[in-house]
C-alpha cells in the first residue's frame, strides 16, 4: 500500500513507529494494591490444579478439573455435565455483567489490576528491572550499542521470559488432566501430542504479547477500550488530572520566585515515567490510561516532597470534575459508587448468581430419559396383554453407587421388567443398582391390559431409595391395536 504524502511532497509513514516503554519503578498504596492482585491471581492460576478434593472412590481428586475426555466439569464439590452447561454460561454472564458494573463505578480498573495481560506485563516488567535495572538504566541499555554486557542481559532476560511462558503454558494444561499424572507423563514424553503442541502455542503468546507487545495489546488489539465507552458516564471514577489545580505548570524554584502564578504541578513528568503504557494523564482521558493509578501514587509523592495538598492526580468523576473546578467539593466516594446504574448493575448480578446458587442446590442427582421402541411398535402377548418395549437411560450424577426405583403411574394394570428379568417377576416397581458418575442404558418391557386407547400417555419415574428420594420422571407414549384389528 502506497503511504500518503505530507504537506511537504514528502512520503510519510501509513503508521507510527512504537517507541519503547520502561515504566518507573513506584510505591505507593495502589502499587501495593497491584502487588497483592498479582500475587494473588498468579497463586490461583499456576497453584489450582494441585488443589486435592475427595470426591471418593470413583471420582478425581482434582479440585478444579475440565474432564473433556469424560465430558465434566469439576469445581470443588459442585459437578457439572453436558446438558448442565446452562451454569458455565450463567457463570460468563455473571463475569459480563461483572465487568460492567466495574467499568461504570470505576471505569478500567479490571483493565489495570486483573486482567491477564497486565498481570503478566506486569510481572515481565519487574523481570526488566531486575535484569536491566530501572528505567534510567534501561533506557540507556536500549539506545546503547549491541555489547557483551548487552548481549548477555538480553539473553538472561529473554530466559527469564521463556521460563515464565513455558510455565504459564504448562499450568494451563493442568487444569483438563490430573496435574501430577500429566506432570510425569509430560517430561517422559508419554503425554498426547496435543499437550505439547498446546504448551508451545501458550509458551510462544505468553513471551510475545508480555514480553514485547504489552501496552499494545491494550491499546490496539484488545476491543475492552472501545466497548468501556458505553459502559461509562459522567458518574464514572476516573484517573483525572486536576488541571484547574495544577496549571499553569512550572518548578518550584519559579513558583518561589513568583507566588500565585504557578498551580500545583511541578512538572516533573513522573506520572508519566512511571505509566505502563507511556502515556501522559496530564493530556486528559485517553485510550491508553488502564486506571492503574501508579500516576497517582507518582504524584503523591511528589506533592508530599514539595510541601503541597495530595491529589492533584486523584479517582475523580467528571461531575465532581466539574464542581470542584468551580470552586466545589465533590461527592463523596461511597454516593459515586451506590448510584442506581451501578446497584442495577449489581441487583442482576445477584440475581443471577441467587438462582444459581438455588438451582444448584435443588437439582437432582438422578435423571431419567425414556425412548420409545418403534420396531415393533407393541407385542400381543397370549394373555391378551400388550406390551411396549422403552430404552431408559439413567444417569447417576454422583461419586458413589445408588440404589433407584423404576415405576410406572397413569397406565392402570401395568407391569414393567427389565431385559435382565422376566414376566413371571413383573411388578409395578423395579429396583436397579447404578454406578457412580455414569449413564446406565436399561432396555425396559411394560405390558398393559389390551382393553383401552390405542394411544395412551403414561408416566415412568425414578427416585433413590439410599437417602435421598429425589428423582425424575418421564412422560411417554404406549401404544395398543386400533379397536376392530
Amino acid at each position: 500500500m502506497a503511504s500518503p504524502e505530507g504537506l511537504s511532497g514528502q512520503s510519510a509513514p501509513l503508521y507510527e513507529a512504537r517507541k519503547g516503554v520502561y515504566p518507573k519503578a513506584v510505591n505507593g498504596p495502589f502499587r501495593r494494591f497491584k502487588w497483592a492482585i498479582m500475587a494473588v491471581t498468579l497463586a490461583i492460576y499456576y497453584g489450582t490444579p494441585w488443589i486435592r478434593w475427595d470426591r471418593g472412590p470413583y471420582a478425581p481428586d482434582q479440585a478444579v478439573l475440565v474432564d473433556l475426555a469424560n465430558r465434566r466439569f469439576y469445581m470443588f464439590q459442585i459437578e457439572i455435565w453436558p446438558h448442565e452447561f446452562y451454569y458455565v454460561a450463567g457463570l460468563l454472564i455473571m463475569a459480563g455483567i461483572g465487568l460492567f458494573l466495574v467499568t461504570s463505578a470505576v471505569g478500567r480498573a479490571w483493565c489495570g489490576y486483573a486482567c491477564p495481560q497486565t498481570v503478566w506485563t506486569d510481572l515481565f516488567q519487574h523481570v526488566d528491572r531486575l535484569v536491566d535495572g530501572d528505567r534510567n538504566a534501561q533506557l540507556r541499555l536500549a539506545n546503547g550499542p549491541w555489547t557483551a554486557r548487552k548481549f548477555a542481559k538480553r539473553a538472561v532476560k529473554y530466559g527469564i521470559y521463556l521460563i515464565i511462558a513455558f510455565w504459564t503454558g504448562g499450568a494451563w494444561i493442568m487444569y483438563f488432566a490430573d496435574a501430577p499424572a500429566l506432570t510425569a507423563d509430560f517430561w517422559t514424553g508419554q503425554a498426547a501430542p496435543v499437550a505439547y503442541g498446546t504448551v508451545a502455542v501458550l509458551t510462544a503468546t505468553t513471551f510475545i504479547l508480555g514480553g514485547f507487545l504489552r501496552e499494545q495489546v491494550c491499546v490496539y488489539m484488545c476491543p475492552w477500550p472501545r466497548i468501556q465507552t458505553a459502559m461509562m458516564d459522567e458518574k464514572s471514577l476516573l484517573v483525572t488530572y486536576k488541571d484547574w489545580r495544577g496549571e499553569p505548570r512550572g518548578s518550584v524554584k519559579k513558583a518561589q520566585a513568583h507566588p500565585g502564578a504557578f498551580g500545583d504541578c511541578i512538572d516533573c513528568n513522573q506520572c508519566a515515567a512511571v505509566c505502563p503504557t507511556g502515556i501522559d494523564i496530564r493530556e486528559g482521558p485517553q485510550i491508553g490510561c488502564i486506571t492503574c493509578a501508579l500516576c497517582i501514587d507518582a504524584c503523591d509523592g511528589v506533592m508530599a516532597q514539595v510541601g503541597r495538598p495530595r491529589g492533584l492526580i486523584d479517582y475523580c468523576t467528571l461531575d465532581d470534575a466539574a464542581t470542584e473546578r468551580a470552586g466545589g467539593a465533590g461527592r463523596p466516594i461511597r454516593r459515586t459508587l451506590l448510584r442506581p446504574r451501578t446497584l442495577i448493575y449489581f441487583g442482576v448480578w445477584t440475581a443471577i448468581g441467587a438462582a444459581m446458587l438455588f438451582s444448584l442446590g435443588q437439582r437432582t442427582r438422578l435423571d431419567l430419559a425414556v425412548q420409545h421402541e418403534r420396531s415393533p411398535l407393541y407385542v400381543q402377548l397370549s394373555d391378551g396383554h400388550i406390551r411396549n418395549n422403552y430404552t431408559l437411560k439413567l444417569r447417576n450424577m454422583e461419586t458413589r453407587p445408588r440404589e433407584a426405583a423404576v415405576s410406572v403411574s397413569g397406565l392402570p394394570g401395568a407391569v414393567l421388567w427389565t431385559h435382565a428379568g422376566s414376566r413371571e417377576n413383573a411388578a409395578r416397581r423395579i429396583e436397579l443398582t447404578l454406578p457412580p458418575d455414569s449413564v446406565t442404558r436399561v432396555r425396559l418391557f411394560v405390558a398393559a391390559p389390551g382393553a383401552g386407547p390405542a394411544r395412551q400417555d403414561f408416566t415412568i419415574s425414578t427416585r433413590g431409595l439410599d437417602g435421598d428420594p429425589r428423582g425424575d420422571s418421564d412422560t411417554i407414549q404406549f401404544d395398543r391395536p386400533e379397536t376392530g384389528q
